[in-house]
Formats: structure tokens, C-alpha cells, sequence
């Protein structure tokens, strides 16, 4: 059985003659790479589709912005990633990289030996991950898709085009489509009362890149994620004032910032005003110049015709079974790298290693009735418990849960205690020291035992 007694998948033995399906793959980032490996893997025929000029997806940084800083008009010109040029990340290279291909430091001065990398160390990792697989020779670079929709109830037509051109685009059939365009494009903001009418400049974290452009400026930053922790930092290098609103917070923390004469931590906003001041929910105010929104994103795909099979509905992607296959369209249609608060790459292995097996006949999933009632049962108990429908994707500690039961079903290893170890360690440094947790941490013993496991995995690849 599989979690809370969910049904499982069944493995079977089958000719490979079987596996000549032909899939196509939406995107070339992380989740797209290793789920055109794992498909070619089982023996299918793949074709991955990326509107960029190279692979790596969100990791492919870029000074661009879009034409509206916010992100709220619907025809803007879209960039597609969100990266700002200081970023690291915000969890250790070694349980950040594929369960199979160890995102270790390179001897080379060209690459960036930290522990917690510069985004341009991700990028070239999975670089090397597609040049490891040769992953690059299955991917059209430049092309966008256009559309994608059933023909004749059983095929997919994906029609695409070459990347801002206007042509109409060419078509081609294929037995499935596994969706891995990622969810860092499309920004959701917060609802603010009186901001039709407040004078100064909206913008989304997704558009923020270097804090020069806000040198001696008051802004105010909605929200306390990572990105919304890393940014204030940043922009308080060049800003007047920084003044964080926090929809959550730790008793005793509000106010002015440790380490920091310009920085200061406020709860959410009640109101703001056509004379530019903004309002604090405990009263305070301050003029401002520049509200930043790092209010996360918003599920987006124009290019899917889902007919009612599947929908967006309050960033709950559903119907979805195990956040993967909706239970109508099994296993022809899948995405990818839904999950947020997770470490990324090894849950799209194991989430791409269980849509290969499947479509190449290897493994079975459960009737479409069964998988109707799985997905029913996990929405009732979001509701009882009070989750808001937004969160439905939300993981956090229920992701090496999920990761072990997706294991199981692919009849491969459960996570190594060291990654979720580290995970944790890491996450509770980071909340304890936000300003230095990069480059100080306490977690060798699962340091050491990452490294170990890399050494027995570069052996017997050699």
C-alpha cells in the first residue's frame, strides 16, 4: 500500500517493444532534463521543448525585465526567470542535486566551490547533468509552444513555433505530454485596500534583479520567504529605508533589524493611501516610494487545453493524483515539479522515474476509479484540517513522505537519512542566522556522510 493506505503502483515485466512511444516534454529546466533521461531510460522516444536559447530554465540568469514591473498586465513581454544576480541557494549543494548525480564542487576556477553556490553554479551543473546524459540532442532550443490538446480522445497534438516569432506554428502528434514549464513566471501579488489610488511604483520579486535602481528610496517588502528575506538585504544596501510587512512572524522580532540602521520588520499592511503613505496592521505608517511584492507565483498553462480535465483553481492544480497524473487523462498527461517548500531535483527524479515507468508499461497504476478516490480523500483531509486550497502543493516536512512512497512505487532506494537531515539543519540555521547561515553550519557528520555515499555512487558508475 502506499501512504495512509493510498493504492499502489504495480510492477510488471514487459517486452520493450512495448515502450516506443513517442512524448513530448514542455520545458528544458531541471525537471524537464531529468525527465527526458528518465524517459529514453525506459526506451521512449522523446522531444523536449524549450522557449529559451539554452537549457537550465529558472537557473538561467538574465538582467532582463518585463515590460510591467509587476507583472499584473496580461500581455507584457514575459521573462522567464526570476533569479537576481546575488542570489545563492538557500539549501547545501549536496542534498540539492539529483539522488544519481551528486552536485559536488569542481576543480576548476571557473566554478563556484561553495557549499551554498551562486545561481550561475546551478545553472552549469545542470549543464553537466544534461552533457553527462545526452540529454542536449533531444532538446529544441528557441521553441515555444503554442498549444497542446487531445485528438481523436487518445493522441496529443503540441504545436509550437519558433521562440517571439508570429507563425503559425507546426504541428506534430504525440502518445503523451509530461509538463515541465516550471512556476516562477506568472506573479501573484497581495490584495492591498486604497492601492488603485497609492502614487508609487509596484513591483514583483520576479522582476527585481540589483538594488541600484532604489538607491535612497523607501520601500516597502511584502512577505518573509527566502526570496523575501535574501532581497530586503540586498535592497537595503542601496535603499533609504527597508520596511518588511510579514503576514507571520517570531514574537520579539518586530521593529528595527539587527546589524542594520535601515531595515525594519512590520506585520502585513492594512491600507495604504493616495498621499503615499502605507499602513501597518499595529498602526505604524511610512511613506513610501516602492511596494516590492515576494508573494510567490501563480500555476500557469496558456498553452494547455485542458477542457475541464484539469484546472487553476485558487493555485490548487487538480485534479491531480499524487500531483502528478489528472485521473481522467492518466498516464497520457503529467506534470512535473509542482510541490513547492521541497528540495527540487531529487523529487523530479523520483516523480519522472514513476511517469517513465508508467508509460513505458513497466509499472501500473490503479484504476481510474481508485485514483478518483485518492485525490478526493486528500483534498477532504486539506479541509479538515484547515489548509487553505492555495497550499494544496505546499510539502515542507510531508515531502520525504511523499518521496519514499514514490521510490517504493518505482522499486528504487528511499531517501538517505543525511539529505533529510541536512535539510532540517540547514532550514533551522538559516531562521537562527539569516545574514551567515551560507557560510557557517553544523552539520558535518551528514556532510561527511553525503560524501561517503558520492564516493560509493562515483565507483560504481567507473
Amino acid at each position: 500500500m502506499g501512504i495512509a493506505g493510498t493504492p499502489s503502483t504495480t510492477i510488471r515485466q514487459l517486452p520493450m517493444s512495448l515502450a516506443s512511444r513517442h512524448v513530448a516534454v514542455i520545458g528544458a529546466g531541471a525537471a524537464g532534463l531529468v525527465t527526458a533521461r528518465e524517459l529514453r531510460r525506459e526506451g521512449l522516444s522523446v522531444v523536449v521543448f524549450e522557449q529559451g536559447d539554452q537549457v537550465g530554465g529558472t537557473w538561467v540568469y538574465t538582467p532582463t525585465v518585463e515590460s510591467d514591473p509587476s507583472g499584473l498586465r496580461p500581455i507584457r513581454a514575459t521573462v522567464h526567470t526570476s533569479l537576481y544576480r546575488s542570489l545563492r541557494t538557500n539549501l547545501p549543494r549536496e542534498c540539492m542535486g539529483f539522488r544519481d548525480y551528486p552536485f559536488v564542487s569542481r576543480d576548476d576556477p571557473d566554478r563556484d566551490p561553495r557549499r551554498f553556490p551562486g545561481h550561475r553554479e546551478v545553472l552549469m551543473y545542470l549543464k553537466d547533468f544534461a552533457s553527462e546524459f545526452g540529454i542536449a540532442e533531444l532538446v529544441r532550443l528557441k521553441t515555444e509552444v503554442v498549444r497542446v490538446g487531445l485528438v481523436d480522445g487518445s493522441k496529443w497534438k503540441v504545436i509550437s513555433r519558433k521562440s517571439g516569432s508570429d507563425e503559425a506554428g507546426v504541428d506534430e502528434i504525440f502518445d503523451a505530454v509530461v509538463v515541465c514549464n516550471g512556476h516562477f513566471t506568472e506573479p501573484r501579488v497581495a490584495e492591498i485596500p486604497g492601492i488603485g489610488k497609492w502614487p508609487g511604483k509596484q513591483i514583483h520579486s520576479h522582476n527585481y534583479r540589483v538594488p541600484e535602481p532604489f538607491r535612497d528610496q523607501i520601500v516597502v517588502l511584502i512577505g518573509s520567504s527566502a526570496s523575501g528575506v535574501d532581497i530586503s538585504r540586498d535592497i537595503a544596501s542601496a535603499a533609504k529605508e527597508v520596511h518588511i510587512a510579514a503576514r507571520t512572524f517570531v514574537d520579539g522580532t518586530l521593529g528595527k533589524q539587527a546589524g542594520y540602521d535601515n531595515l525594519w520588520l512590520h506585520p502585513m499592511i492594512e491600507s495604504v493611501h493616495e498621499d503615499g503613505t502605507v499602513y501597518f496592521l499595529d498602526g505604524n505608517f511610512v511613506l513610501a516610494d516602492v511596494i516590492l511584492h515576494c508573494t510567490g507565483y501563480k500555476y500557469d498553462f496558456p498553452f494547455l487545453e485542458m477542457d475541464g480535465f484539469v484546472t487553476v483553481d485558487d493555485n490548487r492544480v487538480g485534479p491531480l493524483y499524487k500531483h502528478i497524473f489528472p485521473p481522467v487523462l492518466a498516464p497520457w498527461l503529467s506534470f512535473v515539479g509542482l510541490p513547492w517548500k521541497v528540495i527540487p531535483f531529487p523529487m523530479f527524479e523520483l516523480q519522472s522515474k514513476w511517469i517513465a515507468g508508467v508509460l513505458s508499461d513497466r509499472l501500473m497504476l490503479p484504476s481510474q476509479q481508485e485514483i478518483m478516490e485518492d485525490v478526493e480523500a486528500f483534498y477532504s483531509s486539506l479541509e479538515v484540517s484547515g489548509t487553505p486550497k492555495r497550499y494544496t502543493h505546499k510539502m515542507g516536512d510531508y515531502q520525504f513522505e511523499y518521496n519514499n512512497w514514490l521510490a517504493s512505487q518505482c522499486g528504487c532506494p528511499a531517501d538517505k537519512e543525511w539529505r533529510k537531515e541536512m535539510f532540517y539543519s540547514s532550514s533551522k540555521n538559516r531562521y537562527a542566522r539569516p545574514e551567515s547561515y551560507r557560510d557557517e553550519w553544523e552539520d558535518h557528520q551528514w556532510l561527511l556522510q553525503a560524501h561517503e555515499d558520492f564516493m560509493e555512487y562515483t565507483s560504481n558508475r567507473v
